[in-house]
């Protein structure tokens, strides 16, 4: 099997043996050459408690998501040309770049999630945020496009899945200061 394949692979099944619950998102746009995922929940917090959540992504991020196999390597240096990065025992690294800093509102970064990182793609991940009576509503937005062999439509189910579950243990790390 081909590294790519085996990647993917992995990724895939990563996903379908996670028991968690999960908020489902929704998969806009699928085709050949890309797809675009979207994520809305309502938090009880406040835009700037969100979006520093957000930026402390060790806190909430799923370790079995990581390269390292521990969340706690993870984080966001949240400026223009910043990176979320990863640590590793002999090495780094750099999983997406940040291209939109705006706190409190907007959150942009660019690169491919996990096994996409191999293929020829690239990818925006949007965290927008907007105040409510009741917190702060946010939508994640990743827009994938590039080229991989047999085409990229496939990706965009297992990628939303692993996104929501994301989403998911950030919402309970903002509201019941835990993951599970």
């Amino acid at each position: 099997m081909k590294n790519n394949q085996y990647l993917e692979t992995v990724f895939i099944f990563s996903f379908i043996i996670l028991c968690v619950d999960v908020l489902y998102g929704e998969v806009i746009d699928s085709s050949s050459n890309g797809f675009t995922v979207k994520n809305t929940v309502n938090l009880s917090a406040t835009p700037e408690q969100v979006y520093q959540s957000i930026v402390n992504v060790e806190s909430w991020w799923n370790s079995a998501h990581t390269y390292s196999g521990n969340s706690g390597n993870l984080s966001i240096e949240a400026k223009a040309g910043g990176c979320f990065c990863e640590k590793l025992e002999s090495g780094s690294v750099q999983h997406m770049v940040v291209v939109f800093a705006d706190p409190g509102n907007t959150l942009r970064l660019t690169g491919g999630l996990g096994p996409l990182q191999s293929m020829g793609v690239t990818g925006s991940l949007t965290f927008s945020l907007s105040k409510t009576d009741s917190g702060t509503d946010l939508e994640v937005t990743y827009t994938v496009g590039g080229y991989a062999p047999g085409g990229l439509q496939n990706l965009a189910s297992p990628v939303d899945y692993v996104l929501s579950e994301q989403i998911a243990r950030l919402k309970n790390f903002i509201e019941k200061g835990k993951v599970e």
